[in-house]
């Protein structure tokens, strides 16, 4: 009796430690899943083949941009459509328009830059159309250069407003003067719950399209200075500006990265193709760029490092430099007369940017 009494205890001891193991093991998978998961970075990755996509049609999208609406300007190859981002490593979550809009009611999201931004923007709010095609909806454009969508039903805002450079701009032709180190529309970027900037491109214009004739730091006034100087030094300005006007608590901030043109093939090709965009039907396959870190996302980079409460950086240069098939080419506002490899098609690459922005507000 003893004997059985006690080989009875032996086991349940050894059955209760291999429950307490096999607990154990379960938390240490269930912990390197959540580590794998949350290290997991979604701008690294390639992009995929999937006849799931595009997210709309852009025939469907009442008030889309004649510039980015390439379908309807004659473009005949559709596979640019076709491909949704694939991270290494991890998933997204499909961009839900119903969601989306369930989750920001009574909320303002503000997109601040150049036309990267409206195409951003102009993506967005054809997704939530989509998403909802029989809710009520307005829009205005103002000449000031901010635009308005909004939801009645969900108490919901998509604001759009123009700002090429963020820093200011004063005076009138001949004497404009760039100021790197001053912002003063500052006070309708605190409106917003959900702020998304950018800058790049038009700090690469000169000539006529340049719309400053000098720059001026402190107390030094210049007819003109290395751009990429000018950009980061514009940029930290708005860093600064960031940490002592911004409640991170109350408001998202996120920078959108730099969107990259495709204007010389060499860039991807070393066969150099049509010279640029023209003509491209595909990705870069895999995940590297041939031509490497764009020089615009490196001062980013830097810069956001530097902020007491870092902005978030949606970092699309890489996902979007693998594009070159994304852009409208002959298939934009401008034609065979001025080719578009700066702007992207819609349906095209600004989706799944904003699926990225879905999922860093809703599932990170």
């Amino acid at each position: 009796m003893m004997r059985g009494a006690a080989s009875s205890g032996v086991v349940a001891v050894m059955v209760m430690m291999l429950v307490i193991l096999n607990q154990l093991e379960s938390a240490t998978a269930n912990d390197s899943l959540s580590s794998n998961k949350s290290s997991c970075n979604i701008y690294r990755g390639s992009w995929v083949y999937d006849n799931a996509y595009p997210l709309y049609d852009s025939n469907s999208c009442p008030f889309i941009e004649r510039q980015f609406n390439c379908k309807s300007n004659g473009r005949p190859d559709r596979d640019y459509l076709k491909y949704r981002w694939q991270p290494s490593g991890c998933n997204i979550p499909r961009f839900n328009g119903l969601d989306f809009l369930e989750r920001v009611k009574g909320k303002k999201i503000m997109f601040v830059g150049d036309s990267l931004s409206l195409n951003q923007w102009q993506s967005l709010t054809c997704l939530l159309h989509n998403a909802a095609p029989k809710a009520k909806f307005t829009m205005t454009r103002s000449p000031s250069g901010l635009s308005v969508f909004s939801f009645p039903a969900y108490n919901a805002t998509i604001k759009f407003s123009r700002n090429a450079f963020l820093v200011d701009i004063v005076g009138a032709p001949p004497k404009r003067v760039l100021k790197l180190d001053s912002i003063s529309t500052g006070s309708l970027w605190k409106t917003a719950d959900v702020l998304v900037f950018n800058s790049w491109h038009w700090w690469l214009h000169t000539g006529r399209k340049q719309p400053w004739d000098s720059v001026e730091y402190g107390n030094v006034t210049v007819r003109d200075m290395d751009r990429l100087v000018a950009y980061e030094k514009a940029i930290r300005t708005w860093a600064m500006w960031i940490d002592r006007n911004i409640d991170h608590s109350n408001t998202k901030v996120f920078f959108q990265g730099v969107s990259p043109d495709h204007a010389q093939s060499k860039d991807w090709s070393k066969q150099g193709g049509n010279g640029s965009c023209i003509g491209e039907t595909k990705p870069v396959m895999g995940s590297n760029y041939p031509a490497g870190p764009h020089p615009a996302e490196m001062v980013v980079e830097k810069v956001i490092k530097t902020m007491k409460n870092p902005a978030r950086l949606m970092n699309v240069t890489l996902m979007s430099q693998l594009r070159k098939d994304g852009h409208p080419s002959v298939y934009g506002y401008g034609g065979h007369t001025t080719p578009d490899c700066s702007h992207w098609c819609l349906a095209g690459v600004p989706d799944i940017w904003n699926q990225l922005l879905y999922s860093e507000l809703f599932h990170s």
